[in-house]
């Protein structure tokens, strides 16, 4: 950078992006006015790799502190954010069974008219503010 004074473009400090995810080091690295890039110059572009999807940056070149002129750019590897059990969206069985909250008893009778006896019927307690 010493004998270079063709450039028209100040010098900045390279900001430390590892361990933040995707987004957050793109916003840091732009504000810093840094570019991030992947290490292939011939591949397709950090943003088609990275989306749709979560990803954490795991190294970075320079490393933090470097001098850089201005929207260079600073090539980065990433890896992508384990959520754990990916069963999807879990939702609550509707309606909802009924539980032993109550205490109300009462007996039930067949279709055929027989009676049931000992049967318990436990109606749910619902208070304000519950969503059903």
């Amino acid at each position: 950078m010493a004998g270079e004074k063709w450039r028209l473009t100040d010098s900045v400090v390279v900001p430390a992006v590892v361990g933040l995810t995707m987004t957050q080091a793109r916003t840091i690295a732009t504000q810093a006015g840094v570019v991030l890039a992947q290490a292939d110059p011939d591949g397709p572009p950090l943003g088609a790799l990275t989306w749709p999807g979560e990803y954490v940056v795991t190294t970075q070149n320079p490393g933090p502190g470097a001098r850089l002129w201005r929207w260079d750019s600073v090539i980065v590897q990433w890896s992508a954010v384990d959520r754990g059990d990916s069963a999807g969206v879990r939702e609550p069985r509707w309606p909802l069974p009924p539980t032993a909250t109550s205490g109300a008893k009462r007996e039930i009778t067949t279709r055929q008219g027989e009676k049931l006896p000992g049967s318990q019927f436990r109606p749910t307690a619902r208070t304000e503010g519950d969503c059903y």
